[in-house]
Order: structure tokens, then sequence, then C-alpha cells
């Protein structure tokens, strides 16, 4: 959960003359002035400012209970230090934010408070319920509010004095790993789906797997292609050697026209490139489509330009504007954004594809027996395959006969490191066979780098004893043996992925903080996937680094093409910047999540209990304008 002062959000609250009466709600002081506030609250500030930003509270419902919850026993013992310290809730309802309401103008207390709970009581009631996280209870929920949206904002009192308002707002909680490391077959293969698998950390590996990505622009209302109109691509794409296993289509129309005319023609349009593409194949292609109205461009493209003023403008009222001689006065610019941007996931092609598993099996022995290498990788190869789509089963792995030579070490590491990337529960069974192979081949680049991967997950999970320091020699180590800086940034990225995690657990903030400062400068200019950005971003949030997480999306999320996960994560960490959503880029960021999926985007201002951000952003005008514009169904 992520806490947002009064002072960041909202206004900090202090009594006025003309609330008087509201002074004596449970006893609580509202301070009339800011020296009576210092003075009365000069510990509760003292805990805040102490207050490592690792040190985590909320409120929590449980059935009609609520209960204050924190990560620190420590930093609770000294915030409640004095008889008269204690904490109020302030139960908020969505209702106050209808979108039938012409405006919001919340006061001091947005709902109903509840009887403020004291040190003593608090003390007493403080109970470890799971690793790490204590709980009190603070209140109950009354009958009439049960079924209501609701929210919990924490009066935090010193001397009964009103100190400090907040609102805890959602930060969902994702599960985050290590960066992918893979393992080192022929080629490296990794289990990561985002990773680039032709860019330049593959650099001058050969690959059965490759990952094409690339532009068809759309004519003004045309939605059929034919084999004719694709196969120049096909041609330019060197496809002869691969088929392609999957196709991903992100469809743009230009915004003018109606919406449900713009998603059909896309529709329509993405059928039709995938039949033209099917045409040049026989093995089925799996493919996926997703629609949109091009507005991020749109937005981007007309700023600074004779249209800008158009960014004043909401979604329907461009819609209005953009008709008849207009919307042609425009097509200069409009044009650009009728495209559809494709994602190939190719394989290389399998002579072997049909052949029945046990000549298979038979073929790969064989051809060992007889040397016949290059035929003999083609044939695991081809095994690999049907393992990884899972019409075999992975003890076919045993059948294969290599004999425990040097010759032979390229086939017997495939074999031990696939097996892993089959089943990890494996690690220490394809850890020995790897330290076997490595007193077969001492130099081998491919077996170094898979016996210092496993050992990774072994340090991490504390599966067998692992010598930080070694590891971090070996990491380093690889260079000599060939292996790419990338994917040795990536295992020290990692290496203090696990050192933060270590130091957090021992709540050695100092150390944390320098292993997590050693992510964020390796990452900087290493080729990453987005699922690569998206593990970082939950990684450098779940450590108290928002702003960096947040800024490491940037260049992603401006971008139409962006991974859906990651734009939401971007707007979960940033939505309570109220500076940052007045913008227009943000504005075409929140326009792009409405399209991607407008449900979602409406999540976002769901109560925290139904992992929304929290509704009480729609004091905000602006967010509340784009909610209740595209969320008041």
């Amino acid at each position: 959960m992520k806490k947002i002062s009064l002072n960041f959000v909202f206004f900090l609250l202090f009594v006025m003359a003309n609330c008087f009466a509201q002074s004596a709600i449970h006893g609580i002081v509202f301070p009339d002035s800011e020296a009576k506030r210092e003075y009365n609250c000069k510990q509760c500030f003292a805990a805040f400012q102490q207050r490592p930003k690792e040190v985590n509270f909320s409120i929590k419902r449980v059935n009609n209970n609520l209960y204050f919850q924190t990560n620190d026993k420590k930093w609770f013992d000294t915030l409640f230090k004095n008889p008269k310290d204690g904490i109020a809730v302030d139960v908020v309802n969505k209702k106050i934010y209808e979108c039938n309401l012409s405006s919001v103008k919340t006061p001091q207390i947005k709902g109903k408070l509840l009887r403020p709970v004291y040190s003593t009581q608090l003390k007493k009631g403080l109970k470890l319920k799971e690793e790490g996280v204590y709980r009190t209870l603070v209140g109950r929920i009354s009958s009439e509010l049960t079924k209501e949206d609701l929210e919990y904002n924490i009066l935090f009192l010193g001397n009964k004095n009103l100190c400090q308002y907040y609102v805890v707002s959602n930060l969902r909680a994702y599960n985050w790993d290590l960066l992918d490391m893979g393992m080192y077959l022929d080629s490296i293969s990794f289990d990561n789906k985002g990773m680039v698998a032709d860019g330049s950390m593959m650099k001058g590996l050969k690959t059965r797997y490759k990952k094409l990505k690339f532009t068809i622009p759309f004519e003004k209302n045309k939605s059929h292609y034919v084999p004719s109109d694709i196969k120049p691509l096909y041609d330019s794409l060197h496809l002869t050697d691969f088929n392609i296993k999957r196709i991903l289509i992100k469809a743009y129309s230009s915004i003018e026209g109606s919406l449900e005319r713009n998603l059909q023609l896309q529709k329509q349009r993405s059928k039709s490139i995938v039949s033209a593409l099917q045409e040049y194949q026989k093995p089925s292609i799996d493919t996926e489509i997703t629609m949109a109205e091009n507005w991020v461009d749109f937005l981007n493209d007309i700023q600074g330009s004779e249209y800008e003023a158009l960014k004043s403008m909401n979604k329907s009222q461009l819609k209005d504007k953009l008709i008849g001689s207009y919307a042609q006065e425009m097509e200069s610019i409009l044009k650009n954004h009728r495209k559809a941007i494709i994602t190939l996931e190719l394989e290389k092609k399998d002579e072997y594809v049909k052949l029945p598993l046990n000549d298979l099996v038979q073929q790969f022995n064989d051809a060992i027996k007889q040397d016949e290498l290059k035929e003999a990788a083609k044939i695991q190869n081809s095994l690999f395959n049907r393992l990884k789509y899972h019409e075999v089963s992975p003890d076919i792995l045993d059948e294969l006969e290599v004999p425990e030579q040097l010759k032979y070490v390229r086939f017997l590491n495939n074999r031990s490191a696939f097996k892993y990337q089959l089943n990890d529960r494996n690690i220490l069974i394809v850890k020995n066979e790897l330290e076997l192979l490595e007193k077969l081949d001492p130099t081998n680049k491919r077996i170094k780098y898979n016996l210092v991967a496993i050992d990774f997950k072994i340090w991490r999970f504390k599966i067998a004893s692992i010598d930080e320091n070694a590891l971090k020699k070996k990491v380093l180590g690889l260079k000599k043996f060939g292996i790419s800086n990338n994917l040795i940034q990536r295992m020290m990225i990692n290496f203090y992925i696990i050192k933060s995690e270590r130091y957090m657990r021992a709540k050695d903030y100092v150390n944390k903080d320098i292993a997590v400062n050693k992510v964020i400068a390796k990452y900087q200019g290493l080729l990453l996937s987005d699922v690569d950005y998206f593990s970082l971003a939950q990684f450098l949030a779940y450590y108290s680094n928002v702003k960096q997480a947040a800024k490491l999306l940037v260049p992603k999320v401006r971008n139409v093409v962006v991974d859906e996960d990651l734009l939401f994560y971007y707007l979960n960490l940033t939505l309570t910047d109220n500076e940052l959503t007045k913008t227009d880029d943000y504005r075409a960021i929140m326009l792009n999540a409405i399209n991607l999926d407008q449900i979602r985007y409406c999540g976002l201002f769901e109560p925290t209990e139904k992992d929304g951000v929290t509704f009480q952003l729609l004091e905000d005008d602006y967010l509340r304008k784009t909610y209740c514009e595209n969320c008041n169904q």
C-alpha cells in the first residue's frame, strides 16, 4: 500500500474559525494555529520524520472490523509513545464522488469519523498476523455501510490533536522475479517471452526462434488484403527457413468517425493480413488481435502545430470537430495514424515434424553412433520443440544415447539445460550433470554460463550453500569465456536484487539502498524486454523507489504500441501525482489505456479493497471529468 500525505495530494486539515463545532468530535482537537499544532504534535512529527521509507502502514478490513497494520513494530512504538497518542479512522463513501453531482467539495472529515483508539489500547491489541506484519483493532464498520464502496483515511493524533491525515492508496503488489537469464543451449534459450531473440544480445548466435516486428500502413477505408499485397513483405523478411508460429497484431485507426466503425474496420484489416500470410505456409498460425483508435499519435502529432488547441477538447468534442472538410484538412496528419503493428514469432522449419517419436529417437541415436553430428543436432532440436509444446513426456530425454565424450559435449549440455528449463525442480540433478561436463570441457562457455545461472536460483532460494563472493567472481569471469556483456550485466542486476532482498529482511535499509542503486545503475543502456521493464519497475516500487519505477517506464508508455500491463502499472504508480496528471502527455497515456481496456482503466478508481488505486482521486477535476466521460455507465 502506498501512503499519500495530505501535503502531497490533499490540503492538510486545519480547523477554521467557522469549524469550532467540529473540534468536539470524539474529543479530537483540531489545532487552530500552526504553533499549537507544532507543540502538541512534536512527538508525532518526529516519528514520521524518522520513519524509513520502507516502513509501511495501512487500514485492513476483516469482515466489519478495521485494523491498523504496519511492517515495523519499532516504528509503531515510537509513533504511539504517549497515552494520548492515537488513531481515528475516517470512513469515506464513494457516493460523494458520483458523476451526477455538479462538483465535489469535500469537508475536512469526508465521511464517518470513528472514535479514536489511543496508545494503551493500540499496543495491547497489537499482534503479529503474518511474517513481518503487525495488526491492531481500530474500529468497526456500522451495519448501514457494509454494502457501500468504502475507503479508510487515517487521522494520526498526538496528545489528542490532529497531527497527520493520510489517504492510503493501493499500489498493487505484483510478484516480481529475477531478470530471466535463460539457459545456454546451442544459443541462449529464454523462458522470458518478451526477450528479443534476434536483437543485439543474440548477435552472432544461430537461433531456432525469432521475433520480428514491422508496421503496415492502412489506406483510408481499405480493409482487404490479398497474398499479392503481402508477398513483397514476406520475401523481404527471408522467411523461407522459418514458419510463422504466432502473429500479434495491434491495429490502429485514426480517431475520426464512430468508434464502432473504426474497430470493425481494424478487425477486417487484421484478419485479411493473417489470411494473406497463411497462404505462404501450411502450419496454422496462432493469432492475437487488439484494436484501438490512435489517440496517442494524434495528440503527439498536433503538439506545436496549428491544431494544438484541439488538445483542450474531450473525446466526443474532437470527434464532432473531425468531420467533413475539417477531417479532409487534417488528412495529412490522420493518414499516419492508420496502421497495424505486427509481431511475428518465428520458428525454424522442422523437417522431422511428422516423424513418429520412436523413429525420431532412433534416428538421433543412430546419427550419434555414425558421427553425423549436424543431423543429430537437427533431430535433437526437433525433439526439444515437441517437449516445448508438451507434445511428449520429458522422460524421452533419458532415451537419447549420448556418450560422455568431449566431441558430444554440445548434446549433453543441451540435454541437461533443457531438462532444467522443463522442470526447475531438477536443479540439483542438472547442476551435478553440468559439473561433470565442466570437467570434460573446462573452457566451454555454455556450461560455464549454465552453472552460474543455476547457482543464482540455488542462492536465492537457499537450496544449498552458495558463496556469494565466489558467485560474483564467476559472473564477472564469464567474459573471458566469450559471454556477452549484456548477459553478464543481467546476472549482476540479479546479484544485487538478491542482495536487496537479504538486506530488506534484516531491516538493513542503508545497505539495501546501496544494492538498489546498483541495480538502477546497471540496467541503464541494457537491452530490456517488456517483461524486464515490468519486473524492474515492480522491484523498484517494492523497495519504495516509486518515482524511479515510474521514470523507468516513461519511454515505453508514451508509445502507442505499449504492453498493457506496463501501461496500467505506470498509471497505478503515477495517478496520485496531481501535477503530472494535468499534462498533455499524461492525457495521451490515459486515453491509450482507455482504448486498450476501458473496464480496467475504470477499475483504477474503484475502492482500494477492490484493487483500485483510490476513488478519492476523483477530487481532481480533470481525473473526475475523464472518469465520468468514460466510466459512468
